[in-house]
């Protein structure tokens, strides 16, 4: 599964952005579907993902309330609604395709979004 992302940049404290993660090479229908951020020098964190067959999304606490996370499994796409950005949400975000198994984990090159207050 190859994973791209798209739908970063440079916004300002309150505005909003649309990420989108396009999934070329198998359907993402099987795959949770998360998003992840990091920042330098640290960890890369959970933000949100959707869970199949149901859609059953789960998020951060930093981000509930302010982030939806979505998919069109017919498109073979996740998307990421932020609003309501805040500094601290500047990050290089990552899509990831979890399947059953260790092996069966994908992850794209990430899109940076940058926050400035």
């Amino acid at each position: 599964v190859y994973l791209e992302e798209s739908g970063g940049g440079r916004v300002q404290a309150g505005d909003s952005l649309r990420l989108s993660c396009v999934a070329t090479g198998d359907t993402i229908g099987r795959y949770a579907m998360a998003w992840y951020r990091q920042v330098p020098g640290k960890e890369r964190d959970f933000v949100a993902v959707s869970i199949p067959p149901s859609g059953r999304t789960s998020y951060s606490d930093d981000v509930k309330g302010r982030f939806t996370i979505s998919r069109d499994n017919a498109k073979n796409t996740v998307s990421l609604q932020m609003n309501n950005l805040k500094p601290e949400d500047t990050a290089v975000y990552f899509c990831e395709a979890g399947g059953k198994g260790v092996e069966d984990d994908y992850w794209g090159h990430g899109t940076q979004v940058t926050v400035s207050s």
